[in-house]
């Protein structure tokens, strides 16, 4: 699984490897076209007006293979929904009667070229990934933090992954577990408290915030191979010494300063590097 985000006009579109290509959140496209406050019944609506493409997403075609439910990361843990690739989004977007339609072709064209350069060169991933944080305006040490903390949350979730994890909503328990032992809030009720929707959750976190979400982990992760834990109910109390560890430290940083680590803070009308200049 390698989920990843990709921009188009500022809306953020998950996609992931399946099959040595790109297959993209039909979801997020059907917004990033639409603003759709609803995209599933959007995506609905659309099998009702065109019934070449409900048969296309039910069964394919000669030149399409059907939308396949993957499994995407999000701050939440690991969910399945819809993805079709890049053949399906571009049918998909005939039947989407919108101005964006043809730039967006233009970039998903761009966004396929990209992925075959990825192969050829696994760092170029990691160099657009990197790119596109300093675009939306964060500072070299923040996307320092992030990158390293998607590489510790790569780690946990492999680990989990390979003792037993199937499931997303087991992925999703366990995040909350380390997220509640450490700040106190599921990631959920951590969104709620930034004031945050769709948006990814680490990507409005604080330095701090992030330094602390990757010692829950990563203590997390040093637990589990120490005590060699196989199965849910194991990795669950793995989950929570791990991030009791980080909600210990915090809270000794919090006395020391007099300053709480979590804060309302989030980048969505200013961008981090703005917001250091203060």
């Amino acid at each position: 699984m390698d989920t990843k985000l990709a921009v188009f006009q500022q809306k953020e579109i998950r996609k992931t490897i399946h099959e040595n290509e790109w297959w993209f959140s039909i979801n997020d496209i059907i917004v990033a076209l639409t603003d759709s406050q609803d995209p599933a019944q959007y995506f609905k609506r659309m099998k009702t007006r065109d019934s070449e493409l409900k048969a296309l997403t039910d069964k394919g075609g000669v030149q399409f293979v059907p939308p396949l439910r993957l499994a995407l990361k999000t701050t939440g843990g690991i969910q399945k929904t819809y993805c079709w690739n890049t053949e399906g989004i571009f049918r998909l977007i005939q039947s989407i009667p919108s101005p964006k339609a043809e730039p967006f072709k233009r970039w998903l064209a761009k966004v396929g070229y990209e992925r075959v350069q990825e192969i050829e060169d696994p760092e170029l991933a990691t160099k657009r990934t990197r790119a596109l944080y300093i675009a939306k305006g964060y500072s070299d040490g923040w996307i320092e933090k992030r990158m390293r903390g998607i590489a510790i949350r790569d780690e946990l979730t492999d680990e989990w992954k390979e003792r037993g994890i199937k499931e997303q909503i087991e992925y999703g328990i366990l995040t909350a577990e380390i997220s509640k032992a450490t700040f106190g809030m599921s990631p959920s009720q951590y969104k709620e408290y930034k004031n945050l929707k769709r948006e990814n959750l680490r990507d409005h976190m604080t330095d701090l915030e992030l330094i602390f979400s990757m010692l829950g982990e990563k203590a997390t992760t040093e637990i589990t191979q120490a005590n060699d834990s196989d199965g849910f109910p194991y990795l669950r109390k793995d989950a929570i010494e791990g991030g009791t560890i980080a909600g210990d430290a915090k809270k000794a940083l919090e006395k020391k300063t007099g300053k709480s680590i979590s804060t309302k803070e989030n980048y969505l009308e200013q961008p981090e590097t703005q917001k250091q200049v203060k």
